[in-house]
């Protein structure tokens, strides 16, 4: 079992930045994939993106060119840099492991709010 704890919501304008962090209760970045998902109300789950063990990432085209996601040395931490944020980016954003394709350990998310 691992637990994933997500941490770095909040709320900002448009335009401004924050960085999720995920905490991982072992290193499992180091040889699963994971990815980053949000929810905003009344919408469907969505991935923004997805990172190999590599440190490889790809991402939502909403996203690109505005989030970045790393994962560290040690394979227990993954951030998910967000620049130039939109009103549209709010949402419940979650981290995640991957094996063979579908999430095997959700987090419980944190909240991120963009106001205009």
């Amino acid at each position: 079992q691992v637990q994933l704890v997500e941490s770095g919501g909040g709320e900002v304008q448009a335009g401004g930045s924050l960085r999720l962090s995920c905490a991982a209760s072992s290193s499992i970045f180091n040889r699963s994939p994971m990815g980053w998902y949000r929810q905003a109300p009344g919408k469907h789950n969505e991935k923004v993106a997805h990172v190999e063990p590599t440190g490889e990432a790809e991402y939502l085209d909403p996203v690109k060119g505005r989030f970045a996601a790393t994962i560290d040395n040690a394979g227990n931490k993954a951030y998910l840099q967000m620049n130039n944020l939109k009103p549209e980016d709010t949402a419940m954003y979650y981290c995640a492991t991957l094996r063979f394709g579908r999430v095997e350990y959700w987090g419980r998310g944190t909240q991120v709010t963009v106001s205009s």
